[in-house]
């Protein structure tokens, strides 16, 4: 017999799972969603995020997300250094496709090595006032160990969304992947400006990794689970779209938690990307994309 209260705490946790993961797909959503820089790379700084905010967590006491903020700016001059690289190396020659992804694999390996020379194959946990601690309303309870990371995501998600629709910089970053030559046309550098936008994907990753290591331990490889989540969230929201990425990753939060709830949690990975498989047979371009 399906109980209403389990069902009403499961739908709960996978809404709270999903702001998380939005955390996570934001990033994507902005380099291969904008930029059509396949970065198989990202989880692996957001991993390394978690790392940094679990060291200073350890030794200053700093809030994890705290440090999470903080880390951003220099996660930025990372991304925006990345980007030079790949596009002196790759894009200015027209080789991105095959040997970009090549080099985002090479780079993904490299961090979780550095990783595990560095701190080893441990997992680390965090501390802060809030983890163990939850609030109820009714009969949900809420661990504030994801209702925190969800406050956070929310916000992120609203900052990009209004930076990139409010400001002409946003606006460049939108419209470089749709007209370059527009965009070079009212003096703009597309170079430039996919710089810009790449450095700010992976600014969102130091955040997402101070989320992730918020809801749970963390060891070096552990980005490699979040790989095709957070591209499923992208191409089911919608390449490109801010608002149908985050609704995306509500949704396969919900759907995971339901099925690990009543189902199994090994069950919760084939069923989310079913989840994904479906709505792009009814709706190749996902749920906001340009038709």
């Amino acid at each position: 017999m399906l109980s209403l209260d389990l069902f009403a705490n499961a739908v709960a946790a996978g809404i709270l799972l999903g702001g998380f993961y939005a955390a996570v797909a934001i990033g994507l959503a902005v380099s291969f969603g904008q930029l059509d820089i396949v970065n198989i790379a990202h989880p692996a700084f957001i991993v390394a995020g978690s790392y940094i905010a679990w060291a200073l967590n350890r030794h200053l006491g700093l809030d994890p997300v705290l440090i999470g903020l903080l880390a951003s700016p220099l996660f930025f001059l990372a991304g925006a250094l990345v980007y030079r690289v790949y596009y002196a190396a790759f894009e200015r020659t027209g080789q991105e496709s095959l040997s970009g992804l090549a080099f985002f694999f090479g780079l993904m390996f490299v961090i979780e090595v550095v990783l595990i020379l560095a701190y080893g194959v441990d997992y680390r946990l965090v501390t802060a006032d809030y983890i163990g601690r939850s609030i109820r309303f009714a009969d949900i309870e809420l661990p504030l160990r994801l209702l925190v990371p969800f406050a956070v995501a929310l916000a992120l998600t609203g900052g990009i969304w209004l930076y990139l629709g409010r400001t002409f910089t946003g606006r460049a970053i939108l419209a470089v992947a749709q007209d370059r030559l527009a965009l070079q046309l009212m003096g703009a550098d597309p170079v430039r400006v996919k710089q810009l936008a790449f450095g700010l994907a992976i600014a969102t990753a130091a955040v997402a990794g101070a989320l992730l290591v918020v809801i749970g331990p963390v060891e070096p490889s552990l980005g490699r689970a979040y790989i095709g989540r957070a591209f499923a969230i992208v191409v089911l929201g919608g390449m490109g779209s801010i608002g149908g990425m985050f609704i995306a990753a509500l949704m396969l939060g919900v759907v995971e938690s339901l099925v690990a709830t009543f189902v199994g949690p090994s069950w919760s990975p084939a069923v989310s990307f079913g989840v994904l498989l479906l709505t792009l047979a009814i709706r190749p371009s996902g749920l906001y994309g340009r038709k």
